[in-house]
């Protein structure tokens, strides 16, 4: 509650308004869902508790970030295996697919990619199924519970508003309630609230922002020799488009162990393995899936290539955020110079997680001085939303 406090005063001082656009019924029934922390079992838990607009949609607890990074769920003792991902910037994610051209599996949405969309043709929305029925998340033991607490909330005639007369009926069409939920859900992680498009970099784009010298210095590094522009898009699309900061496929950064993992301690019933469990990321979800050893072992450990947009954004300075998919990391500064020297004799840096299929030709030994890397950074920071020109 604290942290919480502290957390509404800074964003409030800031500047940081919820509302920041106009939204239709269904983005504001959708709203209403991220935030609701009664649909969970117990109550407390809402969406919001792991996915903060004040972060960037990702974890808002600095206590947790600074250590385990990995989130509790509505029971105190169960968590997780990941660090929040944020849930901004992704709704152009497509069905996930393999493109044989490129040789990559692109799409879906979790860091496992597991909410395929092959079910809705909409990865978003299948992402937001899951939480609620995950005993380890919001852990309710079945979608009709989620739906009846829906029915009685206080935003119930404005989903049927929304949606039509009948459509938060539990009794008769469950499955097709819940579905309507995730959708919800995903409309409003893909309005103007949740992706404005308003940052520096935004307005450079558009001419009406001018870049310092470092933040320029760190956009010429960005696309060129530090290679981060290969995953992370940094240019228009053909359209127009704003660039999103990810190409939506997957890759195994060599990312160590993270030892504060609670994840690791979880009971034989929840992780058999223990502390020698080992994330297998997108290769374990397509072993899963039902996929050849040939086909998932070239994806064993590879984790979903995330936005980079407000991947500084912060109530306030000394806030801590953690990176990577484990949040290992707990600045942008180490991740950066992970990523240039994790390849060179005596770095120190712990070996990866997974040894298997580890990119080592756009990152490891980057050749970057420390001035370069403090200048990459200043352009990631560019990246916040909410500046004003």
């Amino acid at each position: 509650m604290r942290t919480a406090f502290k957390i509404a005063c800074a964003a409030l001082a800031l500047g940081f308004t919820p509302a920041l656009a106009q939204l239709t019924p269904i983005e504001q029934v959708g709203k209403n869902l991220l935030f609701d922390s009664r649909l969970s079992t117990p109550p407390g838990q809402s969406c919001a508790a792991c996915h903060s607009p004040e972060t960037g949609f990702t974890g808002p607890d600095v206590a947790i970030n600074a250590g385990p990074a990995v989130y509790a769920g509505a029971i105190h003792t169960r968590f997780g295996n990941r660090k929040p991902p944020t849930v901004a910037y992704g709704g152009d994610s497509p069905v996930l697919y393999y493109d044989d051209a490129e040789g990559l599996w692109i799409g879906g949405m979790f860091w496992d990619g597991r909410a395929t969309g092959w079910t809705l043709g909409d990865p978003l929305a299948e992402q937001a199924m899951g939480p609620f029925l995950n005993p380890l998340e919001q852990n309710n033991p079945q979608m009709r519970l989620v739906v009846s607490r829906v029915a009685k909330s206080g935003y119930a005639a404005l989903f049927e508003q929304a949606w039509g007369p009948g459509s938060l009926d539990f009794k008769k069409d469950a499955y097709g309630s819940y579905e309507r939920i995730a959708r919800s859900i995903a409309a409003y992680e893909r309005s103007s609230e949740v992706n404005p498009y308003t940052s520096k970099y935004d307005y450079y784009l558009k001419g009406e922002a001018t870049l310092t010298e470092q933040e320029a210095r760190g956009l010429v590094l960005f696309e060129g020799k530090a290679m981060c522009s290969a995953c992370h898009i940094s240019q228009p699309g053909p359209t127009g488009n704003p660039p999103l900061f990810t190409d939506f496929t997957y890759d195994n950064v060599g990312m160590p162990k993270n030892p504060m993992n609670p994840f690791y301690s979880a009971p034989p019933s929840v992780n058999p393995d223990g502390a020698n469990w080992v994330d297998p990321g997108l290769g374990g979800f397509l072993m899963q899936a039902g996929y050849p050893s040939d086909v998932y072992l070239a994806e064993w450990g590879k984790q979903k290539v995330p936005t980079l947009r407000n991947v500084d954004r912060r109530p306030y300075p000394g806030f801590v955020k953690a990176f990577g998919h484990n949040g290992f990391f707990k600045s942008l500064e180490e991740i950066v110079r992970f990523y240039n020297t994790r390849d060179v004799p005596g770095a120190g840096w712990p070996p990866p997680e997974v040894t298997m299929n580890v990119n080592t030709d756009e990152l490891g030994n980057l050749g970057l001085r420390a001035e370069e890397e403090a200048d990459l950074v200043a352009f990631m920071k560019t990246l916040t939303d909410g500046y004003t020109p």
